[in-house]
């Protein structure tokens, strides 16, 4: 018994010792690290101040807010009224909100669709270029209509699509075909939309796309050649699988915003015109049109909520699926 008592003794000092030199090694690494913690200091103050202060707003979902000058932001939350979700209640029954909805998530689902099929073929054909000064050249001009202010933009549409503009004018004569008011058809602007946003973000994307290819190894391109493996097999086999996980981590972070729409894009280019509501009118043109005309901060403030919690609803579905499917690409 004594022996047994000793030896447990010594197992307890050996653990005791233990975790003595562990909180030491801690202690000292928390001082090695100081340095560092302090420099990611003022990136945590910047994202609580800009990302978890302003969730307070939640609130003015479920509230008749009405802000007064005397009681200021705070004051006006929490004296307002509640609601309960009767600022809901007006999105899901106006036809208009049903409108832009759909909207939304059809010209979203064809952006994501395009965004993925059309950078990706550029850049393929850009990396398989023999002389890398015109590829660079290529990507640059692409690249520059991303730095284009969308206000410009609308200008630069505006001088092609008005009555007295190149298409009506110079295009449509040539086809004897009669002048048409652009700016009256909600029809056209679909496709317009479409085009713009495509010239606007293709660049972008296939910078992306352009850093993947460049991470992978010649060394598989060489074997695939050695196997008698075509430029396209080579595509198909070798390229395409290795691009999957950026191009669907893009898809997901992509979908997350399917309920959110380029606001610039959709308000400026057909310059808010009401005649085109029904083929220009997403969620947060919507959402933008009501706050002006009615003032009415809450319905505003709900539909910001709506978009932002079905968003995030639609991340975690689409990473659950891709996770079973192959668990390497998602997103977590």
């Amino acid at each position: 018994m004594a022996v047994k008592q000793s030896v447990s003794n010594i197992g307890i000092g050996v653990k005791s010792t233990r975790k003595i030199k562990v909180r030491e090694k801690s202690k000292g690494a928390r001082k090695r690290n100081m340095a560092f913690y302090l420099m990611l200091l003022p990136g945590v103050l910047i994202l609580l101040i800009n990302n978890y202060f302003p969730m307070i707003g939640v609130l003015i979902p479920f509230k008749d807010y009405s802000y007064k000058v005397d009681q200021g932001f705070f004051g006006s939350l929490f004296s307002s009224p509640f609601v309960g979700f009767k600022n809901f209640e007006f999105l899901f029954t106006s036809a208009d909100c049903f409108s832009a909805t759909v909207n939304t998530i059809v010209y979203n689902v064809v952006f994501i669709a395009l965004d993925l099929i059309v950078p990706i073929a550029f850049a393929i054909c850009m990396s398989e270029m023999w002389s890398q000064k015109r590829s660079n050249t290529y990507q640059t001009l692409m690249f520059l209509p991303y730095f284009i202010s969308w206000v410009a933009v609308s200008y630069v549409a505006y001088a092609f699509f008005c009555n007295a503009g190149f298409i009506d004018k110079q295009v449509l004569p040539l086809f004897g075909i009669k002048s048409v008011d652009f700016y009256s058809r909600p029809e056209f602007w679909p496709a317009n939309i479409i085009f713009f946003h495509l010239w606007h973000y293709t660049g972008y994307n296939i910078i992306i796309y352009i850093a993947a290819l460049s991470g992978i190894s010649t060394e598989y391109y060489e074997a695939a050649a050695l196997d008698g493996a075509t430029k396209w097999q080579q595509v198909r086999y070798v390229t395409l699988p290795m691009l999957k996980t950026t191009a669907v981590i893009l898809t997901l972070l992509a979908v997350g915003r399917i309920f959110n729409g380029d606001f610039d894009l959709f308000y400026n280019v057909p310059k808010n015109v009401s005649q085109l509501y029904s083929t220009t009118s997403i969620l947060d043109t919507f959402v933008y049109n009501q706050l002006i005309n009615l003032g009415d901060v809450g319905m505003s403030a709900a539909a910001g909520l709506y978009q932002a919690v079905v968003g995030c609803v639609i991340v975690f579905i689409c990473n659950f699926v891709v996770k079973r499917v192959d668990s390497d690409s998602a997103l977590f």
